[in-house]
């Protein structure tokens, strides 16, 4: 594989950014990588592990002569963090990001950034439920989608290179503007994983319901409304409060879509209820036709999922 950057700075070192590291290192993607984390216990499991060539205790050192940045820290970080990396990026570089919110990235970070430097935002869309720099792999983003928002005025070419860089980590990329991303993942990953959060926190206040019960009898449906909600919590608050419209114009219309569905289960009305599941099944087949799940029982995530 070419190697399409000579020095990659990754600020954060969490799931995500590892999993860069592992992936890039796996295909020769970058001559160097430096990374920062904000606590040294972070910076010295990266080291130990491997997956940078320095660590460095600013992010105004590990970008120093970086070709490419990748902001890894949460939304509500990245003024900060842009503000403190502006004067030392090296001219001509590629900035990018990997927040689950565009708009918002795009609104805090631009302004910190001198001319002649390429922010190309992007998201990837993979994770687990884990998080730090002992959970990254090298196949984490292999046949999952990464989104990248370019501005209006963003270059072709480092744009272009962003999106060999993403392809040669396996994942499949697709361009879009910031707000329909935002609009979309308020869809597919922020609108569902409030409602994680609300069903485990409606378990945990049902005080007829035993703590014993729910932990012993999960994997009736339960389970998986937890794996999401032992997300980051950090990240999640940014999340919501950074792509606030779009996910309340989502949960509003889930909350009427939830209003149907009390209605028919209230006046007994079997035929809507199985017109609902048999239309929202063929949504789960087509995923699943996608190659972004598999139709095994425990959705492929093992035992220890």
């Amino acid at each position: 594989m070419t190697r399409l950057y000579d020095k990659v700075a990754l600020i954060g070192l969490g799931l995500i950014a590892s999993s860069m590291a592992h992936a890039m290192r796996r295909h020769g993607l970058a001559g160097e990588i430096a990374g920062h984390a904000r606590t040294a216990e972070t910076r010295k499991a990266a080291l130990e592990i491997g997956i940078v060539d320095s660590v460095h205790e600013t992010a105004a050192d590990a970008v120093t002569g970086a070709d490419l940045v990748v902001l890894a820290v949460p939304v509500g970080a990245m003024a900060d963090v842009a503000q403190e990396i502006g004067p030392h990026l090296k001219p001509g570089c590629t900035i990018t990001d990997v927040g689950s919110v565009k708009q918002a990235v795009i609104d805090a970070v631009a302004p910190h950034l001198p001319a002649g430097i390429h922010f190309v935002p992007g998201h990837p869309l993979a994770g687990t439920e884990h998080s730090g720099p002992y959970s990254g792999f090298a196949t984490l983003f292999e046949n999952r989608w990464w989104l990248i928002t370019p501005l209006p005025d963003s270059a072709a070419e480092p744009t272009a290179r962003l999106r060999a860089l993403c392809e040669a980590m396996g994942a499949n990329v697709e361009e879009m503007d910031a707000a329909h991303h935002d609009l979309v993942l308020a869809v597919v990953s922020h609108t569902p994983h409030l409602i994680a959060y609300t069903m485990v926190g409606v378990a945990d206040h049902l005080r007829r319901v035993q703590q014993s019960e729910v932990i012993k009898y999960s994997a009736s449906g339960f389970r998986d409304f937890t794996r999401i909600a032992a997300s980051d919590p950090t990240m999640w608050r940014d999340v919501f409060l950074t792509n606030k419209e779009a996910t309340l114009d989502i949960l509003g219309r889930f909350t009427e879509e939830l209003f149907v569905l009390q209605r028919a289960i209230r006046m007994g009305d079997g035929d809507k209820l199985f017109e609902y599941f048999t239309r929202t099944r063929a949504i789960r087949r087509g995923i699943i036709e996608a190659g972004q799940d598999t139709a095994a029982p425990d959705f492929g995530r093992g035992k220890a999922g």
